[in-house]
């Protein structure tokens, strides 16, 4: 093996990465509890391997490109988005392959914050020969892995906050109105490639009373992704005759309320759907948020994708819970007095740049779309 003392970033090295980084988002949202990792070999400037975390989290993205390479693993150089892990869980660690494989260097994006490596597997590299650089598309590979960073660190998943709105401002009508279609067909499409990308679905029990949502991804040939369904419901007000409640036994269903309520109401509920119900604490009337995220992170949840309309994304604004807004704006007004897609406090927070960025403006089909990431 090569002597570890050099360890200085290569030309390509961000080209690689990317590449990596690539490869890891094909499974995004679908390898909770573990981060969806992507992972290439090089050999003499020829791809020889490429993996990335499977379904489920396992096997690991470095097992699969090693696999891959076979031989032409030895003496070549692995880019992989986040550290190699160097502890022993339901699989060996990846350290130990890397080094049996006899890969030369390796690159990696970031270091792991995971307790359990956080450094450790870097420094068994180092300490077998092998160079190690850090820091290629660290940028690129703390977006991607940041549902496992913040589940790490602050002990919740990372939060997609999407809200459709009229020209006017209105994410529904009067009290009075039929449910009202917002958004055209390449907008809708777009959230449903959003709703695969994360690991759950959340609404308020509000947005379940009135629009009766599925909540589900309708993608081609993605019938098996089944994202969580997650209804903050303080009251367990949800139908059993809702949709959500009829597909609980095909799709899962998590429903969350206080913790005054009834086993009586719990139990009756869940014969009925076969959802899982659990109380949580309250907060001005509401589902905590700090409670409910923390919950969501014990159970291996590190991305949500929230569709809860406006009163859950006031909630999560103010609460500073938000780490990406995604906001669709109509071309066709309400004309008439209806619900509001963002209080006054919510703009002015969105337009604080201090608290957010804009990354993105476009137009999907018809619709506006502009895209901002909460400020680190």
């Amino acid at each position: 093996m090569t002597n570890a003392k050099s360890a200085e970033s290569a030309p390509n090295d961000d080209v690689y990465m990317a590449a990596a980084l690539a490869l890891g988002r094909r499974n995004l949202g679908r390898t909770a509890p573990n981060p969806a990792v992507g992972a290439l070999i090089l050999k003499d400037g020829v791809v020889v391997g490429r993996g990335w975390t499977a379904q489920g989290g396992r096997p690991h993205a470095e097992v699969v490109a090693l696999k891959q390479a076979g031989a032409l693993a030895h003496g070549a150089t692995l880019y992989v988005t986040l550290e190699p892990c160097s502890h022993h869980g339901v699989s060996p660690p990846c350290v130990d392959a890397i080094i049996t494989a006899g890969v030369a260097r390796v690159v990696s994006a970031l270091e792991d914050p995971n307790p359990r490596v956080a450094g450790e597997g870097h420094k068994r590299l180092r300490d077998a020969g092998i160079a190690v650089s850090v820091g290629a598309g660290a940028a690129l590979a703390r977006i991607d892995h940041m549902g496992h960073i913040l589940r790490m660190t602050q002990h919740r998943p990372m939060v997609t906050l999407k809200l459709a709105q009229t020209a006017d401002g209105y994410a529904a009508g009067g009290a009075h109105d039929p449910r009202l279609h917002i958004t055209g067909a390449v907008a809708d499409a777009f959230t449903h490639v959003q709703r695969s990308l994360h690991d759950a679905i959340m609404i308020g029990a509000g947005t379940a009373r009135e629009d009766d949502p599925l909540m589900t991804v309708r993608l081609p040939a993605m019938e098996n992704c089944k994202p969580l369904r997650i209804i903050l419901d303080t009251n367990l007000s949800l139908s059993p005759r809702s949709r959500l409640a009829t597909t609980a036994k095909s799709t899962p269903l998590l429903i969350l309320t206080r913790e005054e309520t009834s086993d009586a109401a719990i139990n009756a509920l869940k014969q009925q759907t076969g959802a899982d119900i659990v109380r949580m604490r309250t907060a001005g009337g509401q589902i905590d948020l700090h409670s409910a995220l923390r919950l969501l992170s014990e159970r291996g949840v590190t991305r949500i994708f929230c569709e809860g309309g406006p009163c859950v994304a006031e909630s999560l604004l103010a609460h500073h819970l938000a780490d990406e807004v995604i906001l669709h704006k109509a071309i066709k007004p309400l004309g008439h007095k209806g619900k509001l897609a963002l209080t006054a406090a919510s703009v002015a927070i969105l337009q604080d740049e201090t608290l957010y960025r804009l990354i993105e403006s476009r137009m999907l089909g018809g619709d506006h779309m502009t895209r901002y990431v909460k400020v680190a």
